[in-house]
């Protein structure tokens, strides 16, 4: 069975919504667009499309391998689509963790995080190396358990679909049982923050379910409001530096490892993680604030 793109499809309601967001954003006197940031993001997102369509073909086969050693017969119904694509939504949850706590997939998903503006520009801001750093593998139990690989493409641009909305100021707090159940602007708004409060929550794509279940949970905060990029801002906008900038970092740091174990940590460990502990990870700039907050209310 042959589906169509989801996301192709969106492509002109990402358009009319992100010249929307701009007229609000100027209206409403909330949020922010720079044309210099804005305009790397859309040219980060052309490159990633470039970049998949290069790669599909080589995915398309590696999926199609797997799928041939199912384990079940998974037909193409309602109820079908319905489990692909909550358990997409699951695997995509586990990529994404992995994503911010192992360094080498980091280096493909930083691109993401890179821009110090939150819109919905923003959404477009995807990576060029996801095939090189293999973040794909974290969907092929989907085809092993015998889900169509058409399905399971399908229900992965729904899922890309629902995160454009998401990344926008413009939407403040939605109803408790939505919060309670779905990704949202305000959850999100956390994920992008380098908030030490924020750092590596919210990792969800569609359910904020998986975040309340697995401890990576953290609301948004009036009297702590989110401040977005990565830790260590990119000096420049240039894209082609924000797309590749990590993994110039990892083979710096690469050649300068004295042993198997150090350069394991600092191609696999978390981001910033250096020998010794002298490096910045989440787990330390949050320990340091949890110190520091300490302090100030003893």
């Amino acid at each position: 069975m042959t589906l169509p793109d989801p996301v192709q499809l969106a492509i002109p309601a990402f358009v009319g919504l992100i010249i929307l967001e701009m007229l609000l954003t100027r209206l409403r006197g909330v949020g922010r667009y720079d044309w210099r940031d804005t305009g790397a993001s859309l040219f980060l997102g052309f490159g990633s499309t470039v970049a998949g369509a290069l790669t599909a073909g080589a995915v398309l086969a590696m999926s199609l391998w797997v799928y041939s050693w199912r384990l079940f017969e998974i037909p193409f119904s309602w109820w079908a689509f319905l489990l692909c694509f909550v358990l997409d939504d699951l695997a995509y949850y586990v990529f994404h963790r992995s994503a911010h706590r192992v360094r080498w997939f980091w280096a493909s998903h930083v691109i993401h995080h890179s821009s110090q503006h939150y819109n919905l520009s923003t959404a477009l801001r995807q990576t060029w190396t996801g095939f090189f750093s293999l973040g794909f593998i974290f969907r092929l139990p989907l085809f092993l358990i015998g889900f169509p690989p058409a399905m399971v493409f399908f229900c992965a641009g729904l899922n890309l679909v629902y995160q454009f909305w998401i990344h926008t100021e413009q939407v403040n707090r939605l109803p408790r049982w939505f919060e309670a159940v779905m990704n949202t602007p305000s959850h999100h708004r956390v994920h992008h923050a380098v908030n030490p409060r924020y750092l590596d929550r919210n990792y969800a794509g569609v359910f904020i379910i998986w975040d309340r279940l697995f401890g990576t949970f953290e609301p948004e905060r009036d009297d702590d409001r989110p401040r977005y990029g990565i830790v260590k801002a990119l000096p420049t906008l240039n894209p082609l530096w924000a797309a590749i900038h990590e993994w110039v970092a990892i083979g710096r740091d690469a050649v300068q490892s004295r042993s198997a174990g150090e350069l394991a940590g600092r191609l696999f460990g978390p981001p910033g993680w250096q020998p010794g502990g002298t490096g910045e990870t989440s787990e330390t700039i949050r320990a340091r604030w949890e110190a520091a907050s300490t302090r100030r209310e003893a």
